[in-house]
């Protein structure tokens, strides 16, 4: 084991599909543990997702970099004996089908763990163990089921979030929680059974809203604003160009009143002195900010902003999030050839991480799991 790859010496076996389970997955694979990622014979379904990646799925190429495929078909006893001799010397089984499935072939985590008390067992689903637990679900679905649409999108209508927010919620969940059974298992020799549910997850992320509507005081969709602060939210500045500022503290209002408003009496009028007032007269204290906008283009906002030392972003597309100075691009090989992908957020200190190569379809017959690495 090295800084460089902690958990390298690890096997990990996933019998995964889509995105929750190969987004844990490949966090796994990052930090060096021996990933076996088993497909039915098809293939995992996101691999036609779209083509867009070399010819290949975006989905696929960014969730299973550095991973090993394997093609079992598990109604054979062949293959399920395949399976049985991987998990026989796993360290993490993780495994995203439909509840009951595994259970039903053989391979349920109570059965594995009393074989093997120090395996590590991770089953996502979508409700967990309720009423819907048989329910099938998708990262969409979720989102709607678990009231999140309700809070996105802009007064007329609910919306989706823009990207698998359930999906990688869920994994990154997962991701932490396998983590912490392995720090668990170095401690006290036993495994861990992990069960996360996509439900469960968003209902977590979904605190601060379902608290406020227990309060009272049901949060609304308001587009790309903030339900509990003012002034945050888009303004344009002369030449068209859009803003998001946030101003966090009643502080930070005086500064905008002073240093970019030039109002600054306006920091002392009881309808906006304090955050909550502002909130109450959210439209007069959007139109007083949206007249410092009018009056400066990009540059000259730009540099108003941030001689006040307030809290701003541009609203960027995927154009310039593609030339953006903070994006870190790394490549990574596919059967197709190279494709630039962001590179992973933590950065170790004095640690050059190199990531490994997005698998093609491996039959089971082809190659021999309970081997070393096989290039």
């Amino acid at each position: 084991m090295s800084a460089a790859k902690p958990l390298e010496g690890l096997l990990v076996v996933a019998v995964e599909q889509a995105v929750a389970a190969p987004f844990c997955s490949s966090r796994l694979a990052d930090a060096g543990a021996r990933v076996i990622k088993i497909e039915r014979p098809e293939g995992d379904f996101a691999r036609g997702y779209d083509d867009v990646a070399s010819g290949q799925s975006s989905y696929f190429v960014w969730l299973n970099r550095g991973k090993e495929s394997l093609v079992l078909d598990l109604k054979s006893d062949a293959d399920k004996a395949v399976l049985a001799d991987l998990l026989g010397r796993a360290d993490v089984f993780l495994q995203n089908l439909k509840p009951g499935a595994m259970q039903k072939l053989g391979f349920g985590a109570a059965e594995l763990r009393q074989k093997r008390p120090e395996l590590i067992t991770c089953s996502i689903s979508g409700y967990g163990q309720g009423p819907l637990a048989n329910r099938k679900a998708y990262d969409l679905l979720i989102q709607a089921e678990a009231g999140l649409a309700s809070i996105t999108g802009g007064p007329d209508a609910p919306a989706r979030v823009g990207i698998s927010i359930v999906d990688i919620a869920t994994g990154a969940t997962a991701h932490a929680a396998i983590l912490e059974a392995l720090i668990g298992r170095g401690i006290s020799g036993q495994g861990a059974e992990i069960d996360v549910s996509m439900f469960d997850v968003m209902a977590d992320w979904m605190a601060v809203p379902l608290l406020q509507h227990m309060g009272g005081k049901t949060p609304g969709r308001i587009g790309l604003a903030h339900p509990s602060i003012a002034p945050y939210g888009v303004f344009t500045a002369a030449d068209g160009k859009l803003f998001l500022i946030s101003i966090q503290s009643d502080r930070e209002w005086r500064w905008l009143c002073r240093d970019f408003l030039d109002r600054a009496e306006l920091a002392d009028d009881p309808r906006f002195a304090r955050n909550v007032a502002r909130v109450a007269n959210r439209s007069e204290t959007d139109r007083l900010v949206t007249l410092g906008f009018a009056r400066r283009t990009t540059a000259e906002t730009i540099a108003a902003l941030t001689k006040a030392d307030i809290a701003f972003a541009s609203v960027n597309d995927m154009a310039a999030l593609a030339a953006h100075p903070h994006l870190r691009l790394m490549p990574v090989e596919t059967e197709k050839g190279t494709v630039m992908m962001p590179e992973p957020a933590p950065i170790v200190s004095g640690v050059n991480r190199r990531f490994g190569p997005v698998p093609g379809l491996v039959s089971g017959n082809s190659r021999d799991p309970a081997k070393p690495d096989q290039d």
